[in-house]
Parts: structure tokens; sequence; C-alpha cells
């Protein structure tokens, strides 16, 4: 099944795709376009829509969130097909340059992204809304950026929100930069939160703020137990955590809740080493 749908945000238009061999899409992603900028890029699976999209608004520059294959998997077709300009962080920059290595259930959901040479990201960004300013918002991945168009109170946050509570971590996502990167977004004046999987026309401040109290308060409950020497498995039966199972099995345990204590006591153990050393 493939999913197309389109929606519109002030004078942006947002790009829902979706694919699945079978049924519904497990998961879609947003890519979003105004004047002649591409914000993201949506899955290689969709491939056909994202050059369709950016052919029909004649797409000159690409700005990359980060490097995950539902966000750059048609950067290299819409760059070949338009010669257009692709930018990123310069770690995204290092893990384009060659195809990375991926999961079966991220080869299954989204497909391949093909390896493309990108630009930094310029500190500063002019568009017909505005200036737009790229803002490092490491924790779901190293190179992640958020970018804000300041006149308008826009900020597209790629996967820094994806919800208030969340259900499952990555295996590689660093809690402790999520944190600081809500921190560091909620100095910002915005109310728009266009997110790469689930946008919000309004309260996004307000909603950015709710994730970083219930991380807060997930960081430190499972804190509190580890410190009385309580291992991880009893931490996560301790504190009623619940288990996607379903979600965990599919992504091979890439993706779980129980990733999300693994993560805190990570952090909580390499910031001690600091302070320290």
């Amino acid at each position: 099944m493939r999913l197309f749908k389109t929606d519109t945000f002030d004078q942006i238009q947002a790009y829902e795709l979706g694919w699945s061999l079978i049924g519904s899409p497990l998961m879609t992603v947003y890519c979003y376009v105004f004047d002649d900028v591409m914000m993201d890029t949506a899955q290689s699976h969709m491939q056909e829509e994202a050059l369709e999209i950016a052919s029909h608004h004649n797409i000159r520059r690409i700005y990359l969130t980060h490097y995950h294959e539902d966000h750059s998997g048609n950067a290299h077709a819409i760059k070949q097909t338009l010669d257009t300009e692709v930018y990123g962080h310069k770690i995204t920059m290092e893990k384009m340059k060659a195809q990375c290595k991926i999961l079966p259930y991220q080869k299954y959901m989204w497909g391949k992204a093909a390896p493309v040479n990108i630009k930094p990201v310029p500190k500063k960004i002019e568009t017909a809304l505005g200036e737009m300013i790229p803002v490092h918002t490491p924790g779901h991945s190293k190179d992640h950026l958020s970018y804000l168009i300041k006149d308008k109170g826009i900020l597209f946050s790629g996967d820094l929100y994806l919800g208030t509570q969340i259900k499952y971590f990555r295996s590689d996502e660093n809690i402790g930069d999520q944190l600081e990167s809500l921190k560091k977004i909620l100095s910002l004046d915005f109310q728009m939160l266009l997110c790469s999987h689930a946008p919000k026309r309004e309260q996004g401040k307000e909603r950015i703020k709710r994730k970083l109290d219930f991380l807060q308060n997930f960081y430190g409950n499972i804190i509190l137990l580890w410190e009385k020497g309580i291992p991880e498995k009893q931490i996560f039966t301790s504190l009623q955590l619940k288990e996607d199972y379903f979600a965990k099995f599919i992504c091979c345990g890439d993706v779980s809740m129980f990733n999300g204590v693994r993560s805190v006591i990570r952090h909580y153990k390499s910031e001690n080493k600091k302070i320290v050393s």
C-alpha cells in the first residue's frame, strides 16, 4: 500500500508518505515544501511521489534534519534529477557519502538512502517566509538539526518531538542529549511544531515542555532506583513501564522501551565519570 496525503500549515505544504507491502504502513513520514525549499525527502520506497513533489514545486534547496533513511531517502534522486542542492549537518555530510548499513526492519519500512554529496547547512538561511535558523539538537541522532523560521514562529523539529510521552527508544539514542536539546528549543519563540511524524499547528512550545517534563521524570525515577542498586530489568518492572513487544520484535530489539532505561543509566554513568575525572 502506498499512502500519499497532503495538508497545509500556514504557507507550507505538507506531504505525508507511507509504504507497506501488505496493509497500512506501520509508520508514515512528512516532508514539507515552501517556495523552492524542501525539508527532508521522505523514504526511498516513495521515490516516485517524492520526485513528483520536488518537480512540481521546482525545488532548488533541500535541508535535511538528519541522515536517517526516512528523512534522507530521496535526497540523491532529487539532486540527480533536478540538480538540487542538499544541505545538512557536518555529521550528516559524512554519513551520506556512503550507504549506511541498516537493519532489516529499516529496509522494509523505509528503504535505503543512496549515497549523495551534500553541503554544510548555512548558519542563516534566507527563505520566502523569512530567515530560517538551523539549531543543533542531538539525542535522537548525533547530527540532528531543527530549523526555526523566526518571523513565523514555525519550528521544523525532525524527530526531536514525536510525542509528549515516548513509548520506545532507539538503541543508539542519547537521552541526556535529548534533554539538553529540548531545553535549547524551549528558549526559542515558536508555536507551530512541524514534526516529521506528528505535526502540530498550535501549542508547539507547550508540547515540547510536556515532553521535557516526561523525560526528566523518566530519567529521575530510573536513577532513584539505580542508585539503590536495583538492576535494569527490575527497574523496568518496578516502574511498571510498558513494552510494545510487537514493535520490539519487528525492529529486532533496536526499538523498545527498555532501551530508554539503558540510555538513562548509560548517560548517568558517563556524567559521573566526567565528575570523577
